[in-house]
């Protein structure tokens, strides 16, 4: 009797694996290219990846990146590769762009209920955990986004596979050493935090006899060798100049200076962490309790080692930017995880508290709902606040019940807010805070040959435009744009700069979203 049953738990957590892997990448590819790229990343990222896609075969553009002609000393361009790669297939656009690291965030979601079988040694809870990090907000919006976090994110959860499969099978810590040359060939000395946590986690665990296997020393050895030539190589062809724009400039003043502004106090993650991370924050206190409790045990330890050193360590850092904390959602979801699995198990219930809370989105979603049919007027929007509301309600409903059942009702609802969410045209609403650049680049493109300098009144570089008008846009003040203008040089102006220029000696090209191009006369 007992293989049948192994035999029947084997192929449920098969059932599992293949059923979070279709439902995940629905999720991350669902009119993935229904919106521009966004500035700074994504538009920096396309950028490089069209400048290796466009060099001659042979070159050694690939090894050797570039961003507008310039060296490009800032990442590692694993992703970079991949997205060239994909825009030989299916041509340079947005799916093209954000496909490769959408699925590999996608494969995240199966990834972590191995992880989470592993670690609890069942099913449930690592389910439930799967199902936490699927229905994450910031996880899904930034892992379909062209940036590196997600595939980190993914790299690093293949790590943690290989440790706890190393328990039984030694063979499996070279996989260790192959993920942290991956880590660092997408995200540089990100490996350094990350490679940490899984070095306390090993001690935690008491996997001392590993710390000194041959195969992860293999492993470290044979994975990082990639990561570690890319590096040589590049100081070897830059110089001095590679190690103090990537290390120095890039990566290390990071820790103890604010980059081009990007700053906030102490808590700054920590309320990021509560603009974002509704419903399931609201299980994170309890389930990181339990996880403390439980501190002893595998998935305790690697929860609050995770969990604090991460987040003590980018809390530190002087330049805050809002995806540097992405990296902490799978042990929050491993947390909430466990939390959920206990309450399905043994009614562990907080009716009032999680009643009220719940009961408070259900309210936001119909405020969600009369907001979009007065101002947005987007239909996904209107249908997507209505079945959060809907959804809330009954969540709230089952909990006063104490019935384990809104467990399911809330994946269920959370997953069709988001799939509504990616459906809409709000999903990137950065895209916001300034003039869309498609409109814009299209004027350019049709009155500009590529690669021509141009000169802007606008406040900053977009990285967006300049990938989608395929020329260079450098913003400057109006004395240097009058200065510029003289040089026979294109302007790209805004009404109030237009009106402080001397337009003597050259034509209007034409306007699009508030910006005329200015032509010098020929």
């Amino acid at each position: 009797m007992i293989i049948p049953i192994l035999d029947m738990r084997l192929f449920r957590e098969k059932e599992w694996l293949f059923s979070l892997l279709i439902i995940s990448l629905f999720l991350w590819l669902i009119f993935l290219g229904n919106s521009a790229l966004r500035d700074w990343d994504e538009g920096t990222v396309a950028l490089v990846a069209r400048e290796i896609w466009r060099a001659p075969l042979g070159s050694m553009h690939w090894l050797y990146p570039t961003l507008q002609g310039e060296p490009y000393y800032n990442k590692p361009p694993l992703i970079h590769l991949l997205i060239a790669w994909t825009y030989s297939i299916g041509g340079v656009n947005e799916w093209t762009t954000r496909l490769p690291s959408a699925i590999l965030t996608a494969l995240g979601v199966p990834l972590l209920y191995l992880v989470g079988c592993l670690l609890f040694n069942q099913s449930l809870p690592a389910l439930f955990s799967a199902l936490v990090y699927l229905t994450m907000l910031p996880v899904v919006r930034h892992g379909r986004l062209a940036m590196l976090d997600g595939t980190t994110i993914t790299f690093f959860l293949l790590l943690l596979l290989c440790l706890l499969k190393a328990r039984q099978n030694r063979r499996y810590a070279v996989g260790v050493g192959f993920c942290l040359g991956l880590i660092a060939l997408t995200k540089g000395m990100l490996v350094l935090p990350l490679g940490a946590i899984a070095c306390l986690f090993l001690i935690a665990d008491r996997q001392f006899a590993l710390l000194t296997s041959p195969y992860l020393l293999v492993g470290i050895l044979l994975g990082n060798a990639p990561a570690i030539a890319w590096f040589v190589a590049q100081w070897q062809h830059y110089g001095e100049t590679f190690l103090q724009v990537n290390f120095q400039t890039q990566t290390f003043a990071r820790l103890t200076q604010s980059v081009e502004g990007h700053t906030g106090p102490a808590w700054y993650y920590l309320i990021e962490l509560i603009k974002y991370s509704f419903p399931w924050l609201l299980f994170l206190p309890a389930g990181f309790y339990l996880a403390w409790k439980k501190r002893q045990t595998s998935w305790g330890s690697l929860i609050i080692i995770g969990t604090i050193f991460y987040l003590v360590t980018i809390s530190l850092m002087r330049t805050k930017l809002p995806w540097y904390v992405m990296p902490v959602y799978p042990f929050l979801a491993l947390a909430i995880g466990a939390k959920l699995s206990q309450i399905w198990q043994y009614g562990h219930f907080k009716v009032r508290s999680w009643t009220i809370f719940i009961a408070i989105i259900a309210i936001a979603g119909f405020g969600g709902c009369v907001y979009f049919i007065i101002a947005k007027k987007e239909p996904i929007l209107i249908v997507m606040s209505i079945v959060l509301a809907i959804s809330m309600s009954i969540v709230s409903w089952l909990i006063k019940e104490r019935d384990r059942n809104f467990i399911p009702v809330l994946f269920f609802g959370m997953y069709l807010v988001l799939a509504l969410l990616m459906s809409s045209q709000s999903w990137i609403w950065e895209l916001k805070e300034a003039f869309p650049v498609k409109p814009v680049a299209e004027l350019i493109r049709a009155n500009v040959s590529p690669g021509t300098q141009i000169y802007t009144s606008f406040a900053y570089g977009r990285p967006s435009l300049d990938f989608y008008c395929d020329c260079k846009v450098t913003p400057a003040n109006v004395s240097t744009l009058q200065q510029m203008l003289s040089n026979k040089s294109y302007l790209l102006l805004d009404n109030g700069a237009l009106q402080q220029i001397n337009l003597s000696g050259s034509k209007i090209l034409g306007e699009a979203k508030g910006f005329i191009l200015i032509s010098p006369l020929s």
